[in-house]
């Protein structure tokens, strides 16, 4: 009877002993919300990748990636504090931070721009000469920015010398020649025009990269206010290490990649397929995958994308240089130990 009771103690012990150290494990793990600009798919890879395989739990974190979509705007919801970090282009960014909402980019992930005209040969555009005049599709809420700045170093002015169509994140008015040229990135919209069944003989691009008008996309954006907290730069610090494991990996392997990106997905709609195939082309925008400089906002590209934005003829995307004030070096530091 003895011994049955000192059996009961000890495990009664040891049951409590276990809980606490849960108890313990769960309040230690840091939480962090993280808004995607789009839907899961490969471009953004990194995260569920980071997810899937524990990295984020191993840094101590509890992170909810949470998916958006045509309704979702990441700054709204970062300035309605729903989430700690989001995803998004650095000219909507900008634009943000200069209508009041101070952004800070925290991290840059894709290094190169994806974005690009596609347009038919059969519709007579040859060379950006050839726009004027023309139907062009043009994705809006913060995408459309670079397309008008663009434009306005051409000497084309949006509705007077080219007609613009906004455009749905479908590929429909080039299929049904509704434009003669639409907004596509390299990893999704164009492959989507081509197993449609046009012949990638039969279209002409037009990248932005190529055409000296390119601005950062895929980067990671906090508040400024928080920013001024060392307890969440530490966290975020965190946070940016383990997705830039995640996005190693899901660089060196595209199709494991792409498998994590399909299971992630809760309408179903993605496919292994389409989704390596989308990975393989981020990679192309990753340039310092692998290497320290990762993840790192290298000055001389913010200048070149503010210069873009500031180039917009009688309106451009923002009105004045946001300096330095912009962007911190501060959580990139925090990962990089």
């Amino acid at each position: 009877m003895t011994g049955f009771t000192i059996k009961g103690a000890v495990l009664a012990a040891v049951l409590a002993t276990t809980a606490l150290a849960a108890s313990t494990a769960a309040h230690a793990a840091d939480k962090v919300v993280v808004q995607m600009k789009w839907v899961p798919q490969a471009q953004f890879a990194g995260y569920y990748v980071a997810q899937a395989k524990g990295y984020y739990k191993d840094a101590g974190l509890d992170v909810t990636i949470k998916p958006g979509g045509p309704d979702v705007s990441p700054v709204q919801v970062l300035a309605g504090n729903q989430a700690d970090a989001i995803v998004n282009w650095m000219p909507d960014a900008l634009a943000a931070r200069e209508a009041g909402v101070p952004l800070v980019n925290i991290a840059q992930i894709f290094d190169k721009s994806g974005l690009m005209l596609t347009c038919k040969k059969a519709s007579g555009v040859a060379t950006p000469k050839d726009f004027k005049g023309k139907t062009l599709g043009v994705w809006f809420g913060g995408n459309e920015y670079p397309f008008l700045n663009w434009m306005a170093k051409l000497g084309l002015k949006p509705d007077t010398d080219v007609k613009v169509l906004k455009q749905g994140f479908n590929v429909d008015p080039l299929l049904q020649n509704q434009a003669a040229c639409i907004s596509t990135m390299i990893y999704n919209e164009y492959w989507q025009v081509v197993d449609a069944g046009v012949k990638e003989s039969d279209l002409v691009t037009f990248f932005y990269e190529k055409e000296g008008v390119a601005s950062l996309e895929d980067g990671l954006y906090a508040l400024e206010s928080k920013l001024k907290d060392p307890a969440f730069v530490a966290r975020m610090g965190k946070f940016v290490k383990a997705t830039l494991k995640g996005w190693n990996d899901a660089v060196k392997d595209p199709a494991g990649a792409a498998k994590i990106v399909v299971a992630a997905d809760p309408s179903g709609s993605a496919t292994l397929k389409v989704q390596q195939r989308q990975m393989e082309n981020v990679a192309k925008l990753i340039s310092h995958a692998g290497t320290a400089k990762m993840g790192y906002l290298d000055p001389a590209a913010y200048q070149r994308t503010v210069k873009v934005l500031l180039a917009g003829g009688s309106s451009p995307v923002i009105k004045k240089d946001p300096g330095k004030a912009a962007y911190t070096h501060a959580v990139f530091e925090a990962a990089s130990k």
